[in-house]
C-alpha cells in the first residue's frame, strides 16, 4: 500500500511538471523575442539552482541536505551541469527559431531515445517490438520536420534540428540525473545541476549581452521570475525526485503531455497557431512511446 501511494504521488507531481513546463515554454519563447537565448537560460538556472539549494540547506521542507565528496562534486559538474548546459543552449535556440509547440513535441520523443540507450538490439520479440515502435516515433519526428525542409526556409530547418537535438540531450540529462540520484538526494542533484549549468553559461551569456544588449522591463522580469520558480525550482525538484524512484524511460513518458500543455499556453498567451502536420506527428510519437512502455514499466 505505501508503494502504491508513493507512485500515485509521483505521478501527480509529474502531471504538475508538464503543466508548469508548458507555461515555462511559453514564457521563455516570449522572453527570447528580446533577450539572448544563452543569457536567458543562464539567469534562469543560476537563480533556480541557488534558491532550491538554499531551501535544502537551511530548511527541512524538501529533505536532508547532504555534504558532497569531491568525487561527487566532480560528477555533478560533468554529468549534471554539463549535460543540462548543453541542453539549455540547444533548447533555447530551438524556441527562438521554431514554434514552441514543435519544440515540445520533439521533446516528446525523448522516452524513445532513453529506452534505446537502456537496451541494445537483441534477437527477441521484445527487442523487435521496441525498435519497431521507436521507428513509429521517429516517423512522427520526420513528419514534423519535413515541411521545414520542403519550404526551403533555413531558419525553420535549423530550428527543427535544434529541437531534435534538444530531445536527445534531454534524454541524456535525465539518464545522468538518474545515475546521480542513486548517489545523492534527487532534489540536491536538481539544485546542483541547475546552478552549475547556469555558471557554465555565464561567459556566453555575457558575450551575448555585450553584442546585442539587454532591455529589462518589469514585465520581462516578472516572466523570468515565473520561469525561475515554476519552470525551474518546482518542476526540476519533482522531476529529479521521480527519477530517484522510477527509471528514466518511465519518467520521460510524461514528456508526451508537454506538447499539449505548451499548445494551450502559447495559444492563449502568444496567439501561436498550430501547423497542420503537428497533430499527425503528435499521434505517431505518442503511439510509439506508449507502445514502448507496454509491459515495460
Amino acid at each position: 500500500m505505501p508503494e502504491k501511494t508513493n507512485n500515485t504521488a509521483i505521478g501527480f507531481s509529474l502531471l504538475m511538471v508538464v503543466v508548469f513546463w508548458g507555461g515555462n515554454n511559453a514564457g521563455t519563447k516570449w522572453l527570447l523575442g528580446s533577450w539572448p537565448p544563452v543569457f536567458t537560460g543562464s539567469v534562469r538556472f543560476v537563480c533556480a539552482g541557488f534558491i532550491l539549494l538554499a531551501v535544502l540547506r537551511f530548511t527541512s521542507l524538501l529533505g536532508t541536505f547532504e555534504k558532497l565528496t569531491p568525487e561527487l562534486q566532480r560528477q555533478l559538474w560533468l554529468r549534471g551541469g554539463l549535460s543540462l548546459a548543453a541542453y539549455t543552449i540547444i533548447f533555447n535556440w530551438a524556441l527562438r527559431l521554431t514554434p514552441a509547440s514543435h519544440v515540445a513535441l520533439y521533446l516528446g520523443a525523448s522516452p524513445v531515445w532513453a529506452l534505446l540507450a537502456e537496451e541494445r538490439p537483441r534477437r527477441t520479440w521484445v527487442s523487435v517490438r521496441r525498435y519497431g515502435t521507436a521507428l513509429i516515433a521517429v516517423a512522427g519526428v520526420l513528419v514534423l520536420f519535413w515541411p521545414a525542409l520542403m519550404a526551403g526556409k533555413q531558419t525553420n530547418a535549423v530550428g527543427e534540428l535544434c529541437a531534435l537535438g534538444a530531445s536527445f540531450l534531454w534524454a541524456l540529462y535525465s539518464r545522468q540525473s538518474r545515475w546521480l540520484s542513486a548517489r545523492v538526494n534527487g532534489l540536491e542533484v536538481a539544485a546542483q545541476s541547475m546552478w552549475m549549468a547556469g555558471v557554465m553559461l555565464v561567459p556566453i551569456g555575457l558575450y551575448e549581452i555585450a553584442i546585442h544588449g539587454l532591455a529589462v522591463t518589469p514585465k520581462r522580469a516578472g516572466v523570468m521570475a515565473f520561469c525561475v520558480i515554476f519552470g525551474g525550482v518546482i518542476p526540476y525538484a519533482f522531476w529529479n525526485n521521480a527519477l530517484r524512484h522510477w527509471r528514466a524511460s518511465r519518467v520521460l513518458l510524461f514528456n508526451n503531455l508537454i506538447p499539449i500543455t505548451t499548445c494551450v499556453w502559447v495559444h492563449f498567451t502568444l496567439g501561436e497557431n498550430i501547423t497542420p502536420t503537428f497533430y499527425l506527428a503528435m499521434a505517431l510519437i505518442i503511439l510509439g512511446v506508449v507502445m514502448e512502455q507496454i509491459d515495460l514499466a
